[in-house]
């Protein structure tokens, strides 16, 4: 079965849709699949966003009201985004190899025959 002609979400930043319409694309997924690749997207967004805002904050810990160090949230919400992308991609297949130059996009290694 071949991937359905589909589009990414929206609300996906322009490189983060760009690499889900590859992958799309590029691999031969079902449904349910693809549902997992837009969720691996938006897990990829959301850690890239808590990325920048570490950046713009200058560092991973703040002060709280009682002079105590402690973790700004953004570095949890990374975390757990990273760890998201990562579990995703890796039940979609994504790691089997670069796709080779044939007609038929690659099955992922769980469904091949």
């Amino acid at each position: 079965m071949k991937t359905p002609t589909v589009r990414p979400p929206g609300t996906l930043k322009p490189d983060t849709a760009r690499w889900w319409r590859t992958v799309a694309s590029d691999y031969v997924l079902e449904e349910h699949h693809l549902r997992l690749l837009t969720l691996a997207a938006f897990a990829w967004d959301r850690a890239d966003a808590a990325r920048r805002t570490i950046a713009a904050t200058g560092g991973t810990t703040y002060v709280d009201r009682f002079g105590q160090p402690r973790a700004r949230p953004e570095i949890a919400i990374e975390r757990d985004s990273t760890i998201a992308f990562a579990r995703l991609t890796r039940e979609l297949d994504l790691d089997a190899g670069s796709p080779s130059n044939t007609a038929q996009p690659p099955r992922r290694v769980s469904n091949r025959r």
